[in-house]
């Protein structure tokens, strides 16, 4: 059962990696000037905190895995 949250953990969060915007823009940022010194939006502030969380309990259950091998 553990390792099937593991596995759904793992698989949220590679999907939340790969659909992260890049930052880096170019120069295109600065004739654009959006968010350039900015807070991020709500919505990518809850983003951050998701991946945040999904990184910290992936890494929880891998040392966990580790240790009962």
């Amino acid at each position: 059962m553990l390792k099937l949250i593991w596995i759904v953990v793992s698989v949220i969060l590679i999907i939340l990696i790969f659909l992260r915007t890049p930052k880096n823009q170019g120069l295109a940022s600065f004739s654009t000037k959006s968010n350039l010194l900015g807070s991020p939006s709500s919505a990518e502030l809850f983003l951050n905190n998701l991946t945040i969380i999904l990184m910290v309990s992936y890494f929880a259950f891998a040392f966990f895995f580790n240790f009962l091998s």
